[in-house]
């Protein structure tokens, strides 16, 4: 064969591969981002159980991570190694305390794509959970905490008194549903509500907030400071909804991440 002859079909080879990286690249900017959900404390994956159909309706792949409700760093690097696994954009979504695990989870994971709070903490480097709920006046969570169940190592888990977990948590909750989700509670480590944040994702993310106006876990007001601060894409109050929103209102909640899903993928497209 003449050097002519190889020097084509070398050219051919070489047109061949980069047309198929090209159409590979082309699908991996159109593919459709996987939602990925953090619970927060208190909570378990369960409580993105109304949420979850209507996203998978709209064809969305959904990951509704178990928390470990142990520490920021550590349930943060929990999280984060689950997103390493996905193949393709994700939209990474978290509920109260989950809000800060995945301000700092995202860190470092190219695929994640947008962030969406969802009644949750976005805190700033340095910051805690258990300073941004004294920030401003309205939190009532601290009277129904149960007494404190010891650990080995010093730190203690918290649950929230049955009897009291309706008004400062679900208040807007059928009875059954509040009775139910406070039977199933999962405990938090107070060290993680005290535990300060790294830098946070939120900064060069976009991000997509939605809350309630009666949340008395989180005041409305340190919702609406968090999402000046991180210049959300959009802000929605839901009127009289607590903190639980993604329960009492799966719809708004679903319809929020799915706006975010959207830009990203338009984003990403063109």
């Amino acid at each position: 064969m003449s050097r002519l002859s190889i020097s084509i079909l070398f050219a051919a080879a070489l047109c061949c591969l980069l047309s198929t990286t090209h159409a590979a690249s082309a699908t991996e900017r159109t593919r459709t981002p996987t939602i990925v959900l953090v619970h927060g404390a208190f909570a378990d994956a369960s409580s993105w159980n109304g949420v979850i159909p209507k996203l998978q309706a709209d064809g969305y792949e959904v990951i509704a991570v178990a928390n470990p409700l142990r520490s920021v760093s550590s349930d943060s690097a929990y999280v984060s190694a689950i997103l390493k696994t996905i193949a393709g954009p994700v939209v990474l979504v978290g509920h109260s305390y989950g809000g800060a695990v995945i301000s700092n989870a995202a860190v470092g994971n190219d695929n994640v794509k947008a962030l969406v709070f969802v009644a949750g903490f976005a805190p700033e480097a340095g910051e805690s959970a258990f300073g941004l709920v004294g920030k401003f006046p309205g939190a009532t969570l601290g009277d129904a905490l149960a007494p404190p169940v010891p650990l080995a190592g010093g730190a203690n888990d918290l649950y929230i008194k049955q009897s009291q977990f309706r008004e400062p948590f679900a208040a807007d909750l059928p009875v059954p549903a509040v009775k139910l989700a406070a039977a199933t509670q999962r405990p938090i480590t107070d060290a993680a509500f005290k535990e300060p944040s790294g830098e946070p994702a939120w900064k060069t993310l976009p991000s997509w907030f939605i809350y309630g106006s009666a949340d008395h876990a989180i005041p409305a007001a340190s919702h609406a400071f968090m999402a000046e601060r991180a210049k959300a894409r959009r802000v929605q109050v839901i009127n009289g909804a607590s903190h639980v929103v993604m329960l009492s209102h799966p719809a708004e909640v679903a319809k929020t991440i799915s706006e975010a899903a959207s830009a990203i993928t338009s984003a990403t497209a063109s």
